[in-house]
């Protein structure tokens, strides 16, 4: 990616933990590291074919401003998530922010912060095969599958870009007895891949999710299929789905919005992987 700089913006803010903080101000120097594909622009000379980092800059004043936050921290999370959210041309926002005359009680020249966040698709399975009574009212499977795209789609820090169409399927595994409603979602999200799992997991339990038996029928199930091109193998999470190539379930919904997408370790396209599977 090419770059926008800016450097050492100067800011007046009211940030700190110390009321003192919020109630004087200090200054706060802002510097930002803006990627995205400049080639167009060098072309064309063109400014729409850019972003204008005086209105960058015009942008990160105003919501430095716009709210007290007791860490500069959160301030940096804030800005990022709007700058990204903002201009879909941006594919990264690496931004530190400097604290010069913070309240430490010895000599140093400054304190910062910094953060990078990037934008990232992601590829989510989700599957139902209970009803689950929520604020007085009983949602069946399609309901909840709804209700978790909506609570999805009202997060910051995702955007969802296209939805499957919704398939019954057979239980999965031995266990579940009943039918599922399964599909898939693909999305672009600031969340780093295990953000991403705390996310799911927080909306799951919002329609009454619970582990108690594996394979089991479950109210909601969100599954990371792919982030990005990574392959990603934690305590918490695997990624590509480690059993997604055996799952039609899973390789249907995917193939209708993404047939020609790689799996990052196979080496096949998702159309390549469901022809395989009905083969055996």
């Amino acid at each position: 990616m090419d770059e926008i700089r800016i450097d050492n913006l100067k800011v007046f803010a009211n940030h700190g933990v110390l009321q003192s903080e919020k109630k004087t101000g200090q200054f706060f120097y802002i510097n930002a590291v803006i990627e995205l594909p400049l080639g167009r622009a060098g072309r064309t000379d063109d400014l729409n074919d850019t972003v204008s980092y005086a209105e960058l800059c015009e942008v990160m004043v105003k919501e430095m401003q716009a709210k007290n936050y007791d860490l500069i921290e959160a301030a940096a999370g804030h800005l990022i998530v709007k700058i990204l959210s903002d201009y879909r041309m941006i594919g990264r926002v690496t931004l530190e922010i400097r604290k010069p005359d913070a309240p430490i009680n010895a000599s140093f020249e400054s304190v910062s912060v910094k953060m990078s966040r990037a934008r990232h698709k992601v590829f989510i399975a989700y599957g139902s095969s209970m009803s689950y009574e929520k604020e007085g009212k009983r949602l069946e499977s399609p309901e909840i599958i709804e209700g978790a795209i909506e609570l999805l789609s009202q997060d910051p820090e995702i955007e969802i870009i296209k939805k499957s169409e919704n398939i019954i399927t057979e239980p999965y595994g031995g266990v579940a007895e009943n039918k599922f409603y399964n599909g898939m979602l693909q999305a672009e999200t600031f969340y780093e891949p295990e953000e991403l799992l705390d996310c799911l997991h927080s909306v799951e339990k919002s329609f009454g999710r619970t582990r108690d038996v594996h394979w089991g029928d479950r109210t909601l199930d969100l599954d990371i299929i792919y982030y990005d091109r990574d392959v990603i193998y934690t305590d918490r999470l695997s990624v590509p789905h480690p059993d997604m190539q055996n799952r039609d379930f899973v390789l249907k919904p995917l193939n209708e919005l993404a047939p020609y997408m790689v799996h990052p370790v196979l080496h096949m396209t998702t159309e390549q992987l469901l022809k395989i599977m009905k083969k055996s």
